[in-house]
C-alpha cells in the first residue's frame, strides 16, 4: 500500500533532515557508561536517601487524609485540587522566598503558560538569543510583538527597551542550558526596573546548585524580590519532577485563569508533590555536593584548557561545559568515539544550536570522578585528531 500525501510529506521531511545529519532518535541511557549528559548534577534523582524520604512522606500523606490516591483525578480547577497541593506550594514559596508559587507539569508548561497568558498582542516580550524553546512557543502562541537581544548584550538588550511601548516583558534565563554562563543580574534588573518593564528569569539550571541551600540564581544575588516572575523546575539538580513559577498573588490568580496549559492539565499525583516538597528538604542538607561539584567543574576546565580544546571551550563557569565541534556529522562523530570508551556524552546539533556552533554538550555531576574527566578530555582529543 502506497504512503498517502500527508503521511508522504512526513515521510520527505524525515528524509530531509536525515540527509542533514539532523534525525534524532529515542536511545536509552546506558548506565554501564560514566555520566556526562543528564541534568541529574548532584545525583539526586539517583540516591537512595532521598527515595527513601520521598516514601516516607507518601505513607506520612495517606495517614493523615486516610486515603490513598495513585492521580490527581483531573485539573487543579476540578477535582485535582487538594490541600496537600496547596500545602507545597507554600512550601515552595518559602523557599525561594517569594510571596507564592503555583506548581506546573514541567517547565515547558510554566513557559508555555507564562509567555501565552501575559503579554497582550499590544505588548512586547523582549528575550534573550539563547532562550530555551518553551518560551519562544508561548511568544508564538500570544500573537504579540517579540524581539531578541543579543544573547547577554545589556547594551543591546536597552536599545530595544527604549524602543518599546508600555507593555513590555523581559525574558532571560539564569544558567543558559547550552553554554552554561549567566546574565549581569544586577544590571538586567536596573534596566527593566528603568524601562518598567517586568522581568522574567527561568531558573531552570541555577535551582539547586546557586544561592543558599540551593536557592539559585536570584536568591544567591539578592534581586529574587525585584524580579516579577521567577521559574524554577525540579526535573534537573532537584532530581524529580515538576515545576512552579513564583511571583505575587496577582501574578498567579492570573496564571489560574489564564494559563490554558495550567487550566487543561490534569495535575500532579501526590507523590510527585511529596517528591518535590521532600527534594527541597533534602538540598537544605547537600551544600557538600554542590561544593565538590564546584571542584569537579574547576578541574574540568583547567584540564581542558591545558589541551589543544582550549579554543574550543565554551567559556562557562557551571557544569554545564561545552567543547565546540561544528558540523552534524563531525560532532557525531566525536561523540560516537566517547560513547565507545565508555562516556555517555551527546551532541547538541544545528539547528537545535546555530549552523557551525554544534557542540558536545558535557554536564558534569557531583558523582563524577577526576579520573572519569581526564580519561572524557583524552578521547575527545583523540577523536578531534584522528579525523
Amino acid at each position: 500500500m502506497s504512503a498517502s500525501g500527508p503521511e508522504n510529506i512526513l515521510s520527505q521531511r524525515l528524509k530531509k533532515r536525515f540527509a542533514e545529519n539532523a534525525l534524532r532518535t529515542l536511545r536509552p541511557a546506558d548506565f554501564s557508561k560514566a555520566d556526562f549528559s543528564s541534568n541529574d548534577y548532584l545525583g539526586f534523582a539517583r540516591s537512595n536517601a532521598l527515595l527513601d524520604r520521598c516514601g516516607e512522606e507518601w505513607v506520612r500523606i495517606n495517614h493523615a487524609v486516610d486515603q490513598r490516591f495513585l492521580g490527581s483525578g483531573g485539573s487543579r480547577l476540578l477535582s485535582g485540587d487538594s490541600v496537600y497541593a496547596h500545602d507545597v506550594e507554600k512550601y515552595i514559596a518559602g523557599f525561594f522566598r517569594s510571596e507564592t508559587a503555583l506548581i506546573f507539569n514541567s517547565g515547558y508548561t510554566a513557559n508555555l503558560s507564562l509567555f501565552s497568558a501575559l503579554p497582550s498582542r499590544t505588548g512586547t516580550v523582549i528575550f534573550d538569543d539563547f532562550i530555551h524553546a518553551s518560551v519562544r512557543d508561548g511568544i508564538r502562541v500570544s500573537g504579540c510583538r517579540a524581539w531578541s537581544f543579543r544573547h547577554n548584550d545589556l547594551n543591546h538588550l536597552e536599545e530595544l527597551l527604549q524602543k518599546a511601548g508600555e507593555e513590555i516583558w523581559v525574558v532571560a534565563e539564569s544558567v543558559y542550558s547550552m553554554d552554561g554562563d549567566s546574565p549581569d543580574p544586577e544590571r538586567l534588573v536596573a534596566l527593566c526596573e528603568k524601562h518598567n518593564a517586568a522581568l522574567i528569569i527561568d531558573e531552570a539550571h541555577s535551582a539547586g546548585l546557586m544561592g543558599e541551600g540551593g536557592r539559585g540564581f536570584c536568591v544567591q544575588h539578592g534581586i529574587e524580590n525585584r524580579v516579577f516572575a521567577r521559574l524554577y523546575t525540579f526535573g534537573k539538580a532537584f532530581g524529580v519532577h515538576g515545576a512552579a513559577v513564583c511571583g505575587n498573588h496577582t501574578l498567579i490568580n492570573y496564571l489560574v485563569n489564564f494559563a490554558r496549559p495550567f487550566i487543561y492539565s490534569t495535575a500532579l499525583p501526590a507523590h510527585d508533590l511529596a517528591a518535590i516538597k521532600t527534594s527541597l528538604d533534602f538540598s537544605e542538607e547537600s551544600g557538600f555536593l554542590r561544593s565538590e561539584l564546584r571542584s569537579l567543574t574547576s578541574h574540568f576546565k583547567e584540564t581542558a584548557s591545558s589541551s589543544f580544546l582550549k579554543s574550543q571551550l565554551v567559556d562557562s563557569d557551571s557544569p554545564i561545559q561545552g567543547i565546540i565541534i561544528p558540523g552534524n556529522l563531525e560532532v557525531r562523530r566525536v561523540a560516537e568515539v566517547c560513547q565507545a570508551r565508555g562516556m555517555d556524552v551527546r551532541p547538541v546539533l544545528s539547528p537545535t544550536v546555530k549552523s557551525g556552533s554544534e557542540r558536545l554538550r558535557i554536564i558534569l555531576h557531583a558523582y563524577n570522578t577526576r579520573e572519569e574527566i581526564d580519561k572524557l578530555i583524552q578521547a575527545i582529543s583523540w577523536a578531534v585528531v584522528n579525523k
